[in-house]
């Protein structure tokens, strides 16, 4: 007894410590060996040494955390988990074999601890407990080198996450770098095409003054281009295209073409029935060219446009817009008009201010803008030029006239020996300076 209470041994706060800890690894019960009445009294007597409940209590106060049971000499030994440590790849097999060494040599000593009880031996109960003792702290060294292990593969394998972290960091960075680069070279490439863009940009409107200034230029050289000549038998062909419709619509209407060519003109002898078409258009060229007055005007504006429908849009209180009003008033009569369309629509646009888009109207612009540009350009040229007519019966001359048919019929002989005489003046001549435009005349016949 005296030397079970003067056994240097250590503390029970650190045998109690380990046995609970180890209460994780391993639980440990009573197997049965002593009786209960037994170890109250053995308890009773030597109470300096360990009890073996007070051992077992102590071993199970964690048992909670154990998430596997294991057999160990007829009793459930709960370790800690394989899986984890085995997932987490701490422990090799070799140590948990060893582990699981010491926990069944443990448990061994424990057994030898109590059988020591009976019979009561304290001398082998001193050596039970040593033994206890001494595996305990193997077992504690065996946690320690756990634990170190543990924390050790845990700081490799944060330093392996974190080294795999920096590579793609690192491969991030390089992408990013790439990336700005490319930006840098898109973001140079856009500075040069807008300044490309901005040239072009100058360009084009250079461009386009200078086919502005080129149109301008080709409407001028077309003007000035147009000779007193062409003036003149663009008029003449004018007024035969606008008689055509004319006469068209007449007939269409219901109007006699030979009373209403007598009426223009009377006892004139047409060698042909087709020939009075040339009264019309004697009879237009005379309302056309009647009471003009040569003076200077621009007429670029009437030759700027092909439509001359595009220069009376443009400018609709022109000279040449008051021009074409009066003259169509006059060309066309109210019963004319009535008969040709049923109603007065022409002349309302026309005393409105506006000027229709019918194709009638169309061909009596067409008209009316030669006839203008040749008045303008001949007082352009003269200031004193002069219209001239021809009157009925007159000697043909091809100083001043010429004629719209040629002489069918007559022989050499006959144009040598007799002299034609006019029947119809259908255009009238020009006397500008010393030159003379020579009048168109319908002459007798011949034969």
């Amino acid at each position: 007894m005296e030397h079970a209470a003067t056994r240097p041994s250590k503390p029970s706060s650190n045998i109690s410590e380990i046995v609970s800890k180890f209460a994780k690894v391993c639980k440990l019960r009573s197997i049965g060996v002593i009786s209960s009445e037994n170890a109250n009294q053995k308890n009773h007597h030597h109470h300096n040494y360990h009890n073996p409940n007070n051992i077992t209590s102590s071993l199970g106060e964690d048992s909670s955390d154990a998430t596997e049971e294991t057999e160990c000499y007829g009793e459930k030994v709960h370790p800690q988990p394989v899986e984890v440590l085995g997932r987490s790849n701490v422990c090799a097999d070799g140590e948990i074999m060893k582990l699981f060494d010491r926990v069944s040599a443990l448990k061994l000593a424990y057994v030898q601890l109590q059988e020591a009880h009976i019979p009561y031996k304290p001398e082998k109960i001193m050596a039970a407990d040593e033994l206890v003792v001494a595996q305990l702290e193997v077992l504690c060294k065996i946690k320690h080198a756990y634990k170190e292990k543990k924390v050790t593969n845990k700081a490799k394998l944060d330093s392996s996450a974190c080294s795999h972290l920096q590579v793609e960091i690192e491969s991030s960075e390089r992408l990013l770098e790439d990336l700005k680069s490319q930006v840098n070279v898109k973001d140079v490439e856009i500075l040069r095409l807008k300044q490309e863009l901005q040239e072009l940009e100058v360009a084009n409107v250079g461009l386009v003054e200078k086919m502005s200034q080129i149109s301008m230029e080709k409407k001028n050289a077309r003007v000035l281009s147009i000779t007193l000549e062409d003036a003149f038998k663009a008029s003449s062909k004018s007024i035969h295209d606008f008689s055509k419709p004319l006469i068209s619509l007449m007939k269409a209407s219901g109007w006699d073409l030979d009373l209403a060519a007598k009426s223009i003109e009377d006892a004139v002898v047409y060698s042909k029935r087709s020939h009075k078409k040339y009264a019309f258009e004697a009879y237009i060229a005379r309302i056309m060219f009647f009471g003009i007055s040569f003076k200077s005007y621009d007429i670029d504006a009437v030759m700027r446009f092909d439509d001359p429908i595009d220069t009376l849009t443009e400018y609709p209180n022109s000279d040449f817009a008051e021009f074409c009003r009066k003259k169509y008033l006059l060309v066309v009569h109210p019963m004319l008009e009535v008969s040709f369309f049923g109603n007065l629509d022409h002349r309302a646009f026309l005393l409105s201010g506006k000027h229709p888009r019918t194709l009638f109207y169309h061909i009596f612009a067409k008209m009316a803008k030669w006839v203008w540009v040749l008045q303008g350009i001949a007082a352009s040229i003269d200031p004193q030029a002069k219209i001239f007519t021809v009157d009925r019966g007159s000697k043909f001359s091809d100083v001043y006239m010429e004629s719209v048919e040629d002489l069918e019929g007559a022989t050499v002989a006959d144009q040598e020996q007799v002299i034609p005489r006019v029947e119809l003046m259908v255009m009238p001549g020009f006397k500008i300076g010393e030159s003379f435009m020579r009048s168109r005349v319908y002459l007798s016949d011949l034969r």
